[in-house]
């Protein structure tokens, strides 16, 4: 029988996963009684939340509870328990590398301001890599809800640290809001400062907002990207340009972007040849984590083992991790390829 063997012993890179949405469900429980924080009830059950934020409403709703889940990190000591944990998850989950994405300035209040919050980051990214031995590398984001003059400040300073591990610039929130073009003096900051362009698009909205992040931000990855499967000169243009989609089938479930798993596009974008980086987004409300993705893409459209390795080895392809990581991931996947089937 094929498609036995394990996903979460199959090497991949990680390539879309936000900080807080990155936390154990335990550790926010936890974390909440420390601080005398009152969670919303759907954050304290036993099942994830019910979301759907194809509108503002459904989306506020997302938003508020992400907002809440932060509210809980309040001490450096939180943020080094939240990345040591996420890198153990990961490394559970297969993964070889992860490249985690943060807005520091959602923290800064709590930790002493941007520049502070910026390095407490850094610093837990760099201990829990030691500590775990995962690679792992940040991706600071900006948010487009936010002034582009904000979104300029963050490129400047991610460009400031590029060498103690932040590796790309990136764009989230509702990308119904603000126009990308907008941004583009902060993406054009963070390339010159040899950062990767990583922008969400096409998640919420349709293929135009694929388009405006190649045209207006010149993205070299983008986030999500799914919804490129309805047009397919934009298909045809993303795979020219081996442009990467961080595609997330669980969260686009979650979300109301599709109504079920197998309606997610992945059969699309993969033979239109596509690369694609299978991602988990925001685990702590979307009740999954990495290798369920690719089990997502096992079950429900039918991916075979060889499809799964090749998933695998364009989420390392699309990663910023030095050439000997890659290397080490790659021969790894032709091992487990390779293996003896349980």
């Amino acid at each position: 029988m094929e498609h036995v063997r394990d996903v979460s012993e199959l090497p991949k890179a990680h390539l879309h996963l936000h900080f807080t949405g990155s936390m154990r469900p335990s550790t926010l429980l936890e974390l909440a009684d420390k601080y005398g924080v009152r969670l919303p009830d759907a954050l304290t059950g036993a099942e994830p939340p019910k979301l759907r934020a194809t509108d503002e409403r459904g989306w506020f709703r997302f938003q508020r509870l992400y907002d809440a889940a932060r509210s809980c990190l309040r001490e450096p000591e939180d943020i080094r328990r939240l990345v040591r944990e996420a890198a153990e998850e990961d490394i559970k989950d297969g993964s070889g590398w992860l490249e985690i994405q943060v807005d520091p300035t959602s923290y800064a209040p709590r930790l002493g301001g941007l520049i502070p919050a910026m390095e407490v980051i850094l610093d837990a990214v760099d201990s829990a890599a030691r500590e775990t031995g995962l690679g792992m590398r940040v991706l600071v984001a900006a948010n487009r809800m936010k002034h582009p003059l904000d979104a300029r400040t963050l490129a400047r300073l991610a460009v400031r640290y590029a060498d103690r591990g932040i590796v790309g610039f990136g764009l989230s929130n509702d990308e119904r809001r603000g126009m990308a073009r907008d941004f583009d003096r902060a993406f054009a900051i963070a390339r010159e400062g040899g950062l990767l362009a990583a922008p969400h698009g096409g998640e919420l909205t349709g293929p135009a907002s694929v388009r405006d992040c190649l045209d207006d931000l010149d993205a070299s990855r983008i986030g999500h990207g799914v919804r490129a499967a309805e047009d397919p000169r934009l298909l045809k243009r993303l795979a020219d340009r081996g442009i990467t989609c961080e595609v997330c089938p669980a969260s686009n479930v979650a979300l109301g972007v599709y109504e079920k798993p197998e309606d997610v596009p992945l059969r699309t974008l993969f033979e239109a040849g596509v690369p694609m980086a299978l991602g988990a987004d925001d685990p702590l409300l979307f009740g999954s984590r990495l290798a369920a993705q690719y089990d997502i893409a096992r079950r429900h459209h039918g991916f075979t083992d060889a499809e799964l390795a090749e998933l695998a080895r364009q989420s390392v392809r699309g990663s910023a991790a030095p050439a000997d990581v890659s290397r080490k991931l790659l021969s790894g996947i032709d091992d487990w390829l390779t293996s003896p089937v349980a």
